[in-house]
């Protein structure tokens, strides 16, 4: 297993594998695909094995008003024939070591007992707007203590 950066050549195997990853829902694949489509600035990256995209990872920006405050970790895909083999946490703990992630506060919604085990808290703010009382949104190296609602690319509303 290779973890690379997402080349354009390969965006349709990883939009392949968000359908795979995610049955019945289409909302991941046309979030990645409207970033690839509108150009915007994704950190991704890929697990390849025998040349098989099995597992992608993205970071996209996250706001405060019109400022960027630190990115959002979304999604996290792994094919379901190599769900719990640890590519995911493989896949995830790579990215947490990229300079360009480490350099920011990253925010994920999603089931805070896989999330912990990798150092993320809890987040009381800022607001998530997906996430009634920010049950399943956390961070890591959130500073934030002002209460304010997150805001997400507008790819995530499309």
């Amino acid at each position: 297993m290779k973890i690379r950066k997402l080349t354009p050549e390969n965006y349709a195997k990883a939009s392949a594998l968000l359908l795979q990853a995610f049955p019945g829902s289409t909302y991941e694949k046309q979030l990645v695909d409207n970033f690839h489509n509108n150009g915007k600035t994704v950190h991704e990256w890929v697990c390849v094995h025998t040349n098989r995209i099995i597992a992608y990872i993205a970071f996209s920006n996250a706001y405060d008003g019109s400022a960027v405050c630190g990115l959002h970790l979304a999604p996290l895909a792994v094919n379901p024939e190599f769900q719990r083999q640890g590519v995911g946490t493989e896949l995830l703990l790579f990215a947490l070591r990229q300079d360009v992630i480490k350099a920011n506060t990253i925010f994920v919604l999603g089931d805070p007992r896989f999330y912990t085990k990798f150092g993320f808290e809890p987040c009381a703010t800022p607001i998530c707007p997906f996430d009634k009382n920010n049950a399943h949104f956390l961070s890591i190296r959130n500073n934030t203590t002002r209460r304010f609602t997150v805001g997400y690319e507008n790819e995530f509303w499309e």
